[in-house]
């Protein structure tokens, strides 16, 4: 009897040495590395015309053709890029706009993205 309680004890212990895994959750989060890099942008709001973002921040430094618009289904996406952010537009209104290299805010827990060690 005494055998089996110092096995079980020792099978216990061997099995609490091993390394313990878990899924890691990946929160983007602002330093101060990154605000002092990334100055606030406004950017052009959803359904703004093109021509209030030209009134607005002036002509683009580049602009993009239209990709797509062969059915209504799939309409013309225009991409214009601005320093610091561009803007995708769908006929003539944004539909987005982004800056580069800065992670989409967060709106729900859903969101959220884990990553295996």
């Amino acid at each position: 009897m005494q055998n089996r309680i110092l096995a079980l004890g020792l099978l216990l212990a061997g099995v609490a040495a091993w390394p313990a895994r878990a899924d890691e959750l990946s929160i983007p989060t602002a330093t101060a590395d990154r605000e002092q890099a990334a100055p606030a942008v406004v950017l052009p709001t959803r359904g703004a015309t093109q021509a209030a973002v030209v009134k607005t921040y002036g002509q683009p430094t580049k602009r993009y053709p239209a990709v797509g618009g062969a059915s209504p289904v799939q309409p013309p996406i225009t991409r214009w890029d601005y320093p610091g952010f561009s803007v995708f537009f769908e006929n003539a209104h944004v539909v987005d706009a982004v800056v580069p290299g800065r992670p989409a805010q967060i709106f729900h827990a859903d969101q959220l993205k884990t990553t295996a060690n």
